[in-house]
């Protein structure tokens, strides 16, 4: 079977084409710029060619049609013709509380995912785009949904419910719902996988530390909290989100600077996190090299906050837990950041975990146990494969629908 798996932000489409027998990537890429000047697709097959196409791309579908055509094109492409996808797997940010696993995509369901955009007005209607573009380019095409928020439905009520009054939770659905949760759960599966450890018997706390970032605690293989809320800005300082912030702040600020609540949202999630903190880039690589190499003070604030703050989440899930086993790093600072997992775990030696700085230094992304052979607790290192996820699930959907038909 081959899968096509999407997934559409607001003006980019990341795609990845699996052969599932074998789990081979034919093919990956990504349009960016959707709808603005300079728009670009870079397309990669598996034998290494690699090729940037220019072009103006219009809207979703253009993007999609423009990623379908190099599929099958002679010069760039894997497959003869369409008919040869068996099936598109969709990256679904928000799922609400309806949905706590991976859905076939149908009429009903796709009017159900609607209801979440006031949940996610950033992300939902560009999901919902890519849909609309695979039933209009490869019409009666399988579609199968997976969502950020599905992996945290299993988080208890005194987990995720905030401190306000019932009656707008039972009006509205505002509650914790985290994401990044395809990313966490692959990462805890993979790491019982290598550690030859079984889920079901291991507490374990599993940090995506990237542009976006977040951190759940996982008890029995199922996730019992996570860093990030009702929409992404909530929990760990991240790239240009704020993270954790106390109410108050932001209505002074929009009180002083006369500021409606648009430009709020603008605030906290485009202009504050590292970005705001440094005043130099939301990309930790410069912010490092500014702080290392420069001695830039902003700099150095900003990495010390970033890393106090994944310190204080990792030692209250433990504590929230009685314990914890395994301790997970991903994402792209996770899997890269080898400084950053230093300045991390080193602070974490009174839960028992023997870091060891020799075999974490100077390595990047690949599957790693960076704390000692004696330590209680296992530190490691798991690059994250959401697109596997994705795909995995859209096979056993698919597998399944045809079945039952």
């Amino acid at each position: 079977m081959k899968i096509l798996v999407l997934n559409c932000g607001s003006s980019s489409v990341k795609y990845q084409l699996f052969q599932m027998a074998g789990k081979k990537v034919l093919a990956k890429g990504n349009v960016e710029k959707i709808g603005l000047k300079g728009s670009f697709l870079k397309h990669a097959l598996s034998n290494g060619t690699k090729v940037k196409l220019t072009g103006e791309v219009l809207d979703h579908q253009s993007a999609i049609e423009y990623i379908l055509g190099v599929l099958t094109s002679q010069k760039y492409g894997c497959l003869t013709n369409l008919d040869e996808i068996d099936a598109v797997g969709h990256r679904l940010v928000h799922g609400g509380e309806k949905f706590a696993n991976s859905v076939w995509i149908n009429k009903e369901i796709y009017r159900q995912i609607e209801l979440f955009v006031d949940l996610a007005p950033l992300h939902n209607p560009a999901n919902l785009k890519g849909i609309d573009a695979v039933n209009l380019l490869m019409p009666g095409k399988p579609q199968v949904g997976v969502f950020d928020t599905a992996f945290h439905q299993s988080m208890p009520d005194y987990a995720y419910m905030y401190g306000i009054p019932h009656s707008l939770y039972d009006k509205y659905s505002i509650r914790r719902y985290g994401f990044h949760g395809t990313s966490h759960r692959y990462v805890s599966k993979r790491a019982c996988e290598v550690l030859n450890l079984d889920c079901e018997k291991v507490k374990m706390i599993t940090c995506h530390l990237g542009n976006g970032a977040s951190v759940t605690a996982i008890n029995q293989g199922k996730s019992v909290d996570t860093s990030m809320g009702l929409t992404p800005t909530e929990g760990l300082i991240m790239g240009t989100r704020c993270g954790d912030l106390d109410p108050g702040v932001l209505t002074f600020i929009m009180d002083k600077e006369e500021i409606n609540h648009q430009t709020a949202n603008v605030l906290i999630n485009k202009h504050s996190g590292m970005l705001g903190i440094t005043g130099i880039s939301s990309d930790m690589r410069e912010i490092e090299h500014e702080a290392w190499e420069k001695k830039n003070p902003k700099a150095i604030l900003g990495l010390k906050m970033y890393h106090y703050r994944v310190i204080k989440y990792i030692g209250a899930y433990a504590a929230a837990m009685n314990g914890v086993d395994v301790l997970v790093f991903t994402g792209g600072i996770g899997e890269n950041g080898s400084e950053s997992r230093e300045e991390i775990c080193k602070n974490l030696s009174f839960l028992g975990l023997n870091f060891d700085a020799d075999k974490n230094r100077g390595q990047r992304g690949k599957e790693l146990v960076i704390s000692t052979k004696d330590s209680r607790i296992t530190a490691i290192v798991i690059p994250t494969n959401e697109e596997l996820v994705i795909a995995e699930d859209t096979e056993k959907i698919v597998k399944e629908h045809q079945i039952k038909n």
